[in-house]
C-alpha cells in the first residue's frame, strides 16, 4: 500500500549522492550510497538444498559543523532511502552533529587532486550479479555429489557471490565510486556416523577460477586420514599452519596495526619507553606482509569509505587514496596505518588502511605437500576457529583448531589426532617461521565474512604452542 504524498521512487546512487549533498546546509558534507547484490547456493547430504538472491542499498550522511572550539561530525545511515526521506537523513545528521562534541580526529575533508576527483564509470550504474554466476558450480558440484555418494561421504557447504558499487560524493567535489565482487566457496565432508569432519573452502572473485573436483579430492583424502585416530597430549609441536590459518592470523595482527595505539603504549607495536616499534625486527626470514588495492585477484577499493572513526581510521579522511604499503619488509617492521589527524599530531605521513594483505617469502617455491615431505615428526594443521584476543601488549591469541588436526611422520601423515586450543601471538610467531612455502589466495575461515582478500604461504613453526586438548570434532 503506497500512503498518499509519499514517493517510493528510489534514485539512482548518483541521483542520491547529488541529491543529498545539495539538501546539506552543514560546512560539510559526505554521502555514501552502497549498492549490494548477492545470490547463494547451499548443500546438505549430498544435495542442494537452497538458493536466492538478494538486494539492497545503504546511505550514510555524514554531515560537519564548525564551532567555536572545534568541528563536530554526525553520521546516519539508512536502507533504501526514498526521496522523502532523504531530506529526513540529511537533516537528522546535522541535527546530530549540532548536538556531539568536537571530534578530536576532525580534519579538512579530503579534496580532490588531479583525476582523483571523480572515478571512471561514476555514471554508470552498479554492477551485479545473479544465480548466473554459477553455471559452471553447480553442474561441478552434482558431480561431487555422486563421487561422495559413491566413496561413502556426506558434503555440506555453501556457496556465495557479493557485488558492492560503493558511491562517494563530498561537499568538496569527490566523486568517486568502486566496484568490489567477494566470492567465496566452503564445504564440508563427513563421514556418515559424523565421527569425522574435514573442511576446505576458496576465495574467488567470479568463480571461473573455482575447482570444485579439486577442493572435493583434498577432502577425500583428507578424510581418509582421519580414518586412523591418534590421542596426543597438550604441548608445544613442530606445527605445519596452511595458508588459511596464516590469513586468520596475520588478518588479527593486522587490524591492530595503527600508529596511534602504538604510538600511546597500548598495542604489541608499542615501544618500551615511547613510540612505535617501526624499524625492529620481527622476522628471521626475509618477510614481507604488504597491501596493494590492484594486487592480481585481489582488488580493492582504491579509496577510504567508512562511517566510523577510530584509531586506524577517521570519517574525516573519506576519499583518501589507498596505496600500496609494505607493512613488514625483509622481517622489519616498516608502517603502521595512520590516520590524517594522527599524522599532522606526530608529525608524519598518513598511511591508509588497505582491503587485502600478502604475506610472502621472496624466493620460496615450496607447496605445503613439500613442507609436510620433510617433516620428521609434527602437526598438520586445517584451520583455526573461534579465535580471541587475550593479551594486547603481546597481541596473543587464544583459539582452537578445526576440522582436522594431522599427525605428520617420516614426511607422511599417519591419521588425525585431537583438537586443541592453542596460545600463540601472531608477531611472535613471525620470528620463530622456520619454512615459508610459496603464497596463494586463500580463503580466512574465522575472519572471511570481516576480512575476504588474503594471499599467504604455508608456514612451519618449529614450536607451536597447544595448551589444552579440546573435545570436539
Amino acid at each position: 500500500m503506497t500512503t498518499p504524498g509519499v514517493s517510493t521512487y528510489i534514485l539512482s546512487p548518483q541521483e542520491t549522492v547529488e541529491r543529498a549533498l545539495s539538501l546539506s546546509v552543514a560546512d560539510g558534507c559526505v554521502v555514501l550510497v552502497t549498492d549490494r547484490t548477492e545470490t547463494n547456493l547451499r548443500w546438505a547430504n549430498n544435495t542442494l538444498t537452497t538458493n536466492g538472491e538478494m538486494r539492497s542499498r545503504r546511505v550514510a550522511v555524514l554531515s560537519l559543523v564548525k564551532g567555536a572550539v572545534g568541528t563536530s561530525v554526525g553520521v546516519l545511515e539508512r536502507s533504501a532511502v526514498t526521496p522523502d526521506a532523504l531530506r529526513a537523513l540529511v537533516e537528522n545528521s546535522e541535527r546530530a552533529a549540532r548536538q556531539a562534541s568536537p571530534a578530536e580526529d576532525a580534519m579538512p575533508l579530503v579534496a580532490p587532486a588531479g583525476h582523483r576527483a571523480s572515478s571512471a564509470g561514476w555514471d554508470g550504474p552498479p554492477a551485479e550479479t545473479s544465480v548466473g554466476v554459477f553455471a559452471e558450480l553447480a553442474p561441478a558440484l552434482g558431480e561431487a555429489f555422486g563421487a561422495a555418494r559413491g566413496d561413502g561421504r556426506l558434503l555440506f557447504g555453501f556457496a556465495e557471490h557479493v557485488v558492492e558499487s560503493t558511491y562517494l560524493g563530498s561537499s568538496t567535489g569527490l566523486r568517486l565510486r568502486h566496484d568490489q565482487p567477494t566470492g567465496r566457496v566452503e564445504m564440508n565432508a563427513k563421514s556418515p556416523d559424523f565421527g569425522r569432519s574435514v573442511w576446505t573452502g576458496a576465495a574467488t572473485r567470479d568463480f571461473a577460477d573455482v575447482d570444485v573436483a579439486g577442493l572435493d579430492a583434498r577432502l577425500a583424502r583428507r578424510l581418509g586420514w582421519a580414518a586412523n585416530r591418534i590421542e596426543l597430549p597438550a604441548g608445544r609441536y613442530e606445527t605445519i599452519l596452511p595458508p588459511t590459518a596464516v590469513a586468520d592470523l596475520m588478518i588479527y595482527m593486522y587490524w591492530m596495526a595503527n600508529a596511534r595505539d602504538a604510538d600511546e603504549g597500548r598495542t604489541v607495536f608499542s615501544r618500551r619507553g615511547g613510540g612505535s616499534r617501526i624499524g625492529d625486527r620481527l622476522a628471521e626470514l626475509p618477510l614481507r606482509l604488504a597491501s596493494d588495492p590492484v594486487a592480481e585477484g585481489l582488488a580493492c577499493a582504491p579509496f577510504l569509505s567508512t562511517t566510523t572513526s577510530g584509531s586506524a581510521q577517521s570519517v574525516f579522511d573519506n576519499g583518501l587514496t589507498v596505496s600500496p604499503v609494505n607493512w613488514i619488509d625483509d622481517g622489519v617492521l616498516s608502517n603502521l596505518i595512520r590516520t590524517r589527524s594522527w599524522a599532522q599530531r606526530t608529525g608524519t605521513a598518513p598511511v591508509a588502511p588497505v582491503g587485502n594483505l600478502v604475506l610472502t617469502a621472496p624466493g620460496a617455491t615450496a607447496t605445503e605437500a613439500d613442507l609436510v615431505s620433510r617433516t620428521g615428526r609434527g602437526l598438520l594443521l586445517t584451520c583455526l576457529w573461534y579465535i580471541r584476543v587475550v593479551d594486547p601488549r603481546t597481541l596473543l591469541l587464544t583459539g582452537l583448531t578445526r576440522d582436522g588436526v594431522y599427525l605428520v611422520e617420516g614426511g607422511e601423515v599417519v591419521g588425525a589426532v585431537n583438537n586443541f586450543r592453542f596460545n600463540e601471538s601472531p608477531v611472535g610467531l613471525l620470528g620463530r617461521i622456520s619454512e615459508v612455502s610459496r603464497t596463494e589466495i586463500t580463503l580466512p575461515r574465522e575472519w572471511g565474512d570481516d576480512f575476504h582478500r588474503t594471499a599467504m604461504p604455508a608456514v612451519r613453526v618449529p614450536d607451536f604452542n597447544m595448551s589444552t586438548v579440546s573435545q570436539g570434532v
